[in-house]
């Protein structure tokens, strides 16, 4: 069991929860609520969370990218759980995560919007095999520079936006500007996971963008995406004259962060910062649904 919660990688699961929270928090900001709606979404997130993290061990696991790879241990590269047992898992972890995502479409469309429905499950089937796919198979879109971009459709839009539809049945333009802040955080996540691992993923020949570009070019997208995301995030409180409390708040540690990677010359100085944004992220989601709730 202690193998198993390891690699689901417990550190990375508050940030894939933090489009949820936002996109939950708008809609009671709306005058929506529905706890169920809210219970369902988080443990689909979750779901895919984990699954995504079982593929990504498994596919990295196989193709030996994770055998000298700086930070944590990946379990099936290390022999700690076999490939077969862990693509097993990946298969539990899929049927698991497919049917609390049906739980939660009948949930907040029942059977009369069935059009929607169907939407919101191809959704879920498209969700699902993006994390699977982010290292599994030979045309993994990991290893072609596409993680940033599915990061942040996933993470971000889909995340916020599709949580919010899922009460509201509506679209809210002024809700892309927190979602895409979600989602450039979120990316900021995966680009101090790629620098840590520039060298490694250059020799098993995993050309993820930061490979392409290379460190320094990647420390000033890595600027840009957290000083866009905190921009817009201002933007939206302005327009919907909701609080500038969480962006402030954030923003001492971000700024501070940084900094820390301007400086950073050793590829061990990016494993610590990836929690840090991570979190970073899950307490601007925390701190915006405390601001519209209270």
């Amino acid at each position: 069991m202690k193998n198993w919660i390891q690699a689901a990688r417990l550190r990375t699961l508050p940030l894939s929860l933090s489009g949820i929270i936002v996109g939950s928090s708008y809609a009671y900001y709306q005058g929506y609520s529905n706890w169920k709606i809210v219970v369902l979404a988080l443990l689909t997130t979750l779901g895919l969370q984990i699954l995504s993290n079982y593929a990504n061990d498994y596919g990295d696991g196989v193709k030996g990218t994770d055998v000298n790879r700086i930070g944590e241990k990946r379990l099936v590269a290390a022999g700690i759980i076999s490939a077969s047992q862990m693509k097993k898992a990946v298969f539990i972890t899929t049927v698991i995560t497919f049917l609390l995502a049906l739980s939660l479409i009948y949930v907040a469309f029942g059977k009369e919007n069935f059009a929607l429905s169907m939407i919101f499950i191809l959704l879920g089937v498209g969700s699902i095999g993006s994390a699977i796919k982010y290292t599994v198979g030979s045309n993994a879109y990991g290893y072609n520079g596409l993680g940033d971009l599915f990061v942040f459709i996933f993470f971000g839009w889909v995340s916020v936006i599709g949580s919010n539809f899922l009460f509201t049945h509506s679209l809210d333009w002024k809700l892309f500007l927190p979602a895409t802040t979600i989602g450039l955080l979120s990316v900021a996540v995966l680009n101090l996971n790629n620098m840590r691992d520039i060298e490694n993923d250059k020799a098993a020949g995993k050309n993820t963008l930061v490979v392409k570009m290379g460190l320094e070019n990647a420390k000033r997208y890595h600027q840009f995406l957290l000083v866009l995301a905190s921009s817009l995030f201002l933007l939206f409180s302005i327009i919907t004259k909701t609080s500038f409390v969480p962006i402030l708040i954030i923003n001492i540690p971000i700024i501070i962060h940084v900094f820390k990677i301007h400086k950073s010359k050793s590829y061990h100085d990016f494993d610590p910062e990836l929690k840090k944004v991570a979190l970073s992220t899950f307490a601007l989601s925390l701190l915006f649904w405390l601001t519209l709730v209270l």
